[in-house]
């Protein structure tokens, strides 16, 4: 079994800081890209930054500059540190891990249950 959860959401200021961390744990042998989605009430999940394996990463032009995302390899972790929110970065946030268990030999991917960001004063 493989389990995949998001921890950091909260109620934070315009102008403030977040960190998101996202681990998965369980029966695997490999992990492969990591990534940060958010879904706005109303509208659809989209992709907000991606890590690969080399450490190569990728942001959604509205983050760019403001969010971070890094992986701890030795943790099975990827966060996504997010500066300078603004309200419409409001969102629940979830992780997405590729992540070969050890009874296959194909990756797949594991989402985690989500965790909401509030922007506000």
């Amino acid at each position: 079994q493989v389990q995949v959860v998001e921890s950091g959401g909260a109620l934070v200021q315009p102008g403030g800081s977040l960190r998101l961390s996202c681990a998965a744990s369980g029966s695997f042998t490999s992990i492969f890209n990591m990534a940060w989605h958010r879904q706005a009430p109303g509208k659809q999940r989209e992709l907000v930054a991606h890590i690969l394996n080399s450490g190569n990463t990728a942001y959604t032009d509205s983050v760019k500059g403001r969010f971070t995302i890094s992986r701890d390899n030795a943790k099975n972790t990827v966060y996504l540190q997010m500066n300078s929110l603004k309200p419409e970065d409001t969102a629940v946030y979830y992780c997405k891990i590729g992540i070969r268990q050890r009874s296959s030999l194909i990756p797949e991917d594991y989402w985690g249950q989500g965790t909401q960001v509030t922007v506000s004063s």
